[in-house]
């Protein structure tokens, strides 16, 4: 594939971060890969696996000439990191981030971009319950989607440059305005991460239910709930801190749904319960039909999916 940026520099070096490097360096999407994390720990072990081109010390001089700058930290800590970074950036380069909620994001890190910087926030809809720089992979993005939430008057040739990117790590690319994608995450991903939490609590809370009986009998559904429970909680915390508002509207929804099917359970409406299951068994039928994830039981067997 043709290259598309001189030089990309990965803020925070994470699943997504070490997954683009690695997409990016096997599509030979960029000349160069820097990289800066956080923690020493972590910058030193993206060195020992020669994560990406180079990794830097500070921020600032990983983004030093960058064409693209991707902020691959929590949603609570980008308006810090653009503060920093702002005054460093390459004329003409686009920033873009992988967060998961957008309109907190383009807040705190829009003030920071002076007008020469072209800022397409951006979010692949990708991930594992791992974390860190040796949790990626350079699969990680085929036929998943990317959405980008580009501001009108953001230049065309900066989205289009990031989609091409996103595309040729084999993502699928959608365009959507920051507020609508900040609804359509807390019905996707937002809420039921909640219901994951919480479910994985009350298991704990129930004392009759003694831990070993937790962890040895557990079905599909609980263990699934705790895969979801397992991702890093720092990420989840600033999601929904910044994505209040509409994750708060979805899951007054779903308190409603629940109380209706609570009801239904207590009168022995078996007609409802049926009608909705059958109803919301189409839409993981959907799903499958649109090719993200596959219909093939695993029931906890250990071995690859197909």
């Amino acid at each position: 594939m043709a290259q598309i940026y001189e030089r990309v520099a990965l803020i925070g070096l994470g699943l997504i971060a070490g997954s683009m490097a690695l997409a990016i360096r096997r599509n030979g999407l960029a000349g160069e890969v820097t990289g800066y994390a956080r923690t020493e720990a972590t910058r030193e072990t993206a060195r020992r696996i020669a994560l990406v081109d180079r990794v830097c010390d500070t921020a600032v001089e990983a983004v030093k000439g960058a064409d693209l700058v991707v902020l691959c930290v929590p949603p609570g800590a980008m308006g810090a990191v653009a503060r920093d970074i702002g005054p460093h950036l390459k004329p003409g380069a686009t920033v873009t981030d992988v967060g998961s909620v957008k309109q907190a994001v383009i807040s705190a890190v829009g003030p920071h971009l002076g007008p020469e910087i072209h800022f397409v926030p951006g979010h692949p809809l990708a991930g594992t319950e791992h974390s860190g720089p040796e949790s990626g992979f350079a699969t990680l993005f085929v036929n998943r989607w990317c959405i980008l939430t580009p501001e009108a008057h953001t230049e065309r040739a900066a989205v289009e440059n990031l989609t091409a990117l996103w595309q040729g790590m084999g993502a699928n690319v959608d365009e959507m305005d920051a507020e609508h994608h900040d609804l359509v995450l807390a019905v996707t991903s937002h809420t039921p991460h909640l219901i994951a939490y919480t479910m994985v609590g009350v298991a704990d809370d129930l004392r009759r239910v003694t831990d070993s009986e937790v962890i040895k009998y557990s079905a599909s559904g609980f263990r699934d709930f705790t895969r979801i429970a397992a991702s890093d909680p720092t990420m989840w915390r600033d999601v929904f801190l910044t994505n209040k508002d509409a994750t708060l509207e979805v899951l007054g929804r779903f308190t409603e749904e629940l109380f209706a099917l609570q009801r239904a359970i207590r009168q022995g409406d078996g007609e409802l319960l049926f009608d909705y299951f059958t109803r919301t068994r189409a839409i993981r039928r959907g799903i499958i039909e649109a090719g993200q994830d596959t219909a093939a039981p695993d029931f906890g067997r250990v071995g690859p999916k197909s």
